[in-house]
Parts: C-alpha cells; sequence; structure tokens
C-alpha cells in the first residue's frame, strides 16, 4: 500500500484553503472504505488518502507545523496502512450504553482473534492486531488491523467469536475500493 511522505502534507494555511474540497473526496472514499458487521463492528479501511486526510486534520486541530511534529503524525497514521498484499483498517466496537459497553469489552476479550476477512475461494484470513490492545479483563473498543489477503481483495468481512457471529459481504463499490488500494501497492 502506498505511503503518506512529509512532503505531500501542506502548510496549514494552505490546507485550509483545500479543506473542503479534501474533505468531500475523502468522505466519499471513506464512505466506500466503511463496513458494518452485525450490530455493533464498523471496519474503516484506511488509505493514503484517508491518513494523509489524518494527518491534516490533526495538525490543523492541534496548530502543529514544526518539521519534527509532521514527521511523527506521519510516521503514526502510516501504521494504518498496510503494506503489499494487505489491507489495514480501524475497527471501532460501537456501543453507546456504557455498561453494555462495558459488559461486551470484557465478553468479547477474544475479538480480534476471531475476526476474519473472507476471500473469493472461501479461506479465511485473520487479522495482525496489536496485542496492546487488548487488556487481562477486557478488549479495547478501537483496533488497527492488518489482514495480510495478497494481491485479491476479499468478498466479505466477519466475526467468528462463540458470542459474536455476523458477516457482511462487501458491496461492488467496497470491493472495486479494496481492489483499487492493493493494486496501488503493487504499481
Amino acid at each position: 500500500m502506498n505511503r503518506v511522505s512529509v512532503d505531500q502534507i501542506l502548510p496549514i494555511e494552505k490546507y485550509e484553503a483545500v479543506r473542503p474540497a479534501m474533505q468531500q473526496r475523502v468522505w466519499f472514499e471513506k464512505a466506500r472504505r466503511r463496513v458494518h458487521v452485525g450490530e455493533h463492528l464498523t471496519f474503516l479501511f484506511e488509505n493514503a488518502e484517508t491518513v494523509r486526510y489524518q494527518v491534516q486534520e490533526m495538525l490543523r486541530i492541534e496548530r502543529r507545523s514544526a518539521p519534527e511534529d509532521v514527521a511523527h503524525e506521519v510516521a503514526t497514521y502510516n501504521e494504518l496502512i498496510g503494506g503489499p498484499g494487505e489491507l489495514g483498517c480501524t475497527l471501532l466496537i460501537e456501543i453507546d450504553d456504557p455498561a453494555l459497553r462495558a459488559t461486551k469489552l470484557a465478553e468479547w476479550l477474544e475479538l480480534p482473534a476471531h475476526l476474519y476477512a473472507k476471500l473469493a475461494d472461501g479461506r479465511l484470513v485473520r487479522p495482525v492486531f496489536d496485542p496492546r490492545q487488548v487488556g487481562e479483563t477486557r478488549v479495547s473498543s478501537v483496533h488497527y488491523l492488518t489482514f495480510p489477503v495478497g494481491d485479491v481483495a476479499p468478498v466479505a468481512i466477519g466475526a467468528d467469536h462463540p458470542t459474536l457471529t455476523a458477516e457482511t459481504a462487501f458491496a461492488v463499490d467496497q470491493h472495486a475500493a479494496l481492489q483499487s488500494d492493493l493494486d496501488a501497492a503493487r504499481a
């Protein structure tokens, strides 16, 4: 997957001028890469464009522009993008009710190991995840995952946890977006 480089980050003043157009384009791309699975899981697949936007927004909000700050943000957010043959994504476990959220995050302690991307041939590809996001008694509500899928985008994404089983097939435009990201990494 292509990465964001420091020289692609605009100074805050220049970013402000192009921000509305960039937001519109990135929101469209994020919509094509957002997949809801079951009632509580949302997967947002990342690419260089979505990550660049996140870096720009973080620097804008925090009003930081020192070269070392820009380099730090670029390096941090680039971790969300998979490498060649990989799809990187952010998983959000979305439960509004605090009591229910606490219960489910404890119940789903093993959830990251029960997530998968389904390939066209039916094989399930498990993600690589940061074990620091899984505590001793509960799982984090946000995860950064990488699915090593090879050169072909998966057809579905899901969970096969004993208490959370759900799968969502990718829509045609979602599949095309993910395939485009994988193709860009090979170019």
